[in-house]
């Protein structure tokens, strides 16, 4: 107890996933590759990743937690997943934003690797198991979760195996 208030000090929770022995989430980032591609996040070797409006992607960004996988999907002529990155830091106000606005959001991710083979649109919408996919069904939408069968099956698509945990 403090003996300045009476009440018990409440412990800080981890962010991180792996601190608290649950499984790592997957989301799928969009970005316009002329604003910024994945090759930019290779050369830059970690970035903030702001500029989110949309309310619903906004609470998909404050649900990452360090240690998560993300999918960078590049919009525009290529509509293709093309990457996957790390999450590297928690969810935090929006630097970008100025004067600062609490509903708006920022995470740092990292590149892990390009995929051996960019996975299309095309190719998701053409592929049953991802007729529910908020990619194929709630187009506008920045930042989505990327449920654990299917974060599989793009990396399949993609020509890769599965990373071990």
């Amino acid at each position: 107890m403090s003996p300045a208030t009476g009440r018990r000090p409440v412990a800080k929770q981890s962010r991180t996933r792996a601190a608290n022995n649950a499984a790592m989430a997957t989301f799928l980032f969009k970005t316009e590759p002329g604003e910024y591609s994945f090759a930019d996040l290779e050369r830059d070797r970690r970035t903030t990743w702001s500029g989110v409006t949309n309310p619903q992607a906004l609470i998909h960004l404050r649900a990452c937690a360090i240690g998560d996988e993300v999918f960078v999907y590049h919009t525009g002529a290529e509509r293709a997943v093309v990457g996957l990155a790390r999450v590297v830091g928690e969810p935090r106000p929006d630097p970008a934003v100025q004067p600062a606005d609490p509903r708006r959001a920022a995470v740092d991710i990292a590149p892990v690797r390009p995929l051996a083979s960019p996975v299309t649109l095309a190719a998701i919408k053409a592929d049953e198991r991802f007729a529910e996919f908020a990619l194929v069904r709630q187009s506008r939408l920045s930042v989505m979760p990327v449920p654990a069968g299917l974060a599989r099956a793009i990396l399949a698509m993609a020509g890769e195996k599965p990373a071990r945990r």
